[in-house]
């Protein structure tokens, strides 16, 4: 990728810029993403980790039409994948290249809609006693499906929103309003719930990030362990729990995806990816 950005530095002359308020302008920019697009997945299929699994056939048609007759709405970038697959690694990466190219983004987590069941957990004792009795935590119906959607719009009008946080400490409690959340030009959603019904279909561009298994395990028993206060045992049965999950509500619609990557990837090179579409965006000149 270094390679390219090379290449696309060294250019002498920059491409006069269309007037991107027309119709015309904006089929111009497109016609050019989509080349330039092209040139990266074709170089990404012979580098030595490609980061790029698959695309689907209509993304890229799809997204240049949205960039033609919708250009005022804010740009949503939806990323899923099993848990401990690097989901948030990969949204944390986004937002620090993006800032670094002075570009606003907003990251949101949908795994604080939640509905809350400290109710539940206290009626059975615990979290994991929850579990044990066969709830389904991570089924749809456990989401607040209709408020994510609702935020989610705002955000892509314009408009800020205070999200619910619902805490990771076992508790299952969710505080209404606590997170303000900018409507940023960029947003970036991460968590199971941006695959799951009509939320779905507000993205621009839906991510699915595919990890290896044994990876998942390694990550999946380190975030537990140091982050979460699980100990091991806990931790693997929560593991087989969220695989079990996974089986049915996650890799399911892994299909639906626009791109899917893989999450054991050098971040660098994700960086760089990033840092060259920034580049090919920018290649234009006012006069």
């Amino acid at each position: 990728m270094n390679f390219l950005l090379d290449k696309e530095d060294k250019k002498n002359e920059k491409i006069k810029k269309p007037d991107f308020s027309t119709k015309a302008g904006r089929e111009l920019l497109a016609l050019y993403l989509h080349s330039k697009f092209n040139q990266i997945l074709n170089y990404d299929k012979n580098s030595e980790t490609p980061i790029f699994k698959s695309i689907h056939p209509n993304f890229i048609p799809k997204f240049t039409k949205r960039i033609i007759n919708n250009p005022e709405k804010h740009f949503l970038i939806g990323i899923s994948g099993e848990s401990a697959s690097g989901k948030t690694t990969i949204c944390n990466t986004i937002k620090l290249a993006i800032e670094r190219l002075n570009m606003p983004v907003e990251i949101l987590s949908a795994d604080n809609y939640f509905k809350d069941i400290s109710a539940l957990i206290s009626q059975y004792g615990s979290f994991d006693k929850l579990l044990e009795s066969g709830y389904d935590v991570d089924s749809p119906d456990n989401f607040e499906m209709d408020l994510l959607f609702d935020d989610l719009e705002q955000l892509s009008r314009g408009i800020d929103v205070k999200i619910p946080e619902y805490l990771v400490n076992g508790t299952g409690i969710v505080v209404p309003k606590a997170i303000e959340k900018k409507a940023q030009k960029i947003i970036v959603v991460e968590g199971m719930a941006t695959m799951y019904g009509r939320v779905s279909e507000l993205f621009d561009v839906k991510l699915y990030v595919d990890i290896d298994p044994e990876i998942q395990e390694r990550w999946f028993l380190y975030r537990a362990q140091t982050s979460r206060n699980q100990n091991e045992e806990n931790a693997r049965k929560q593991l087989a729990y969220v695989r079990e999950a996974s089986k049915k509500y996650i890799i399911p619609k892994k299909g639906n995806s626009d791109i899917i990557i893989n999450g054991a990837s050098s971040l660098e090179y994700f960086t760089q990816i990033i840092d060259y579409i920034f580049e090919i965006t920018n290649n234009f000149s006012n006069s």
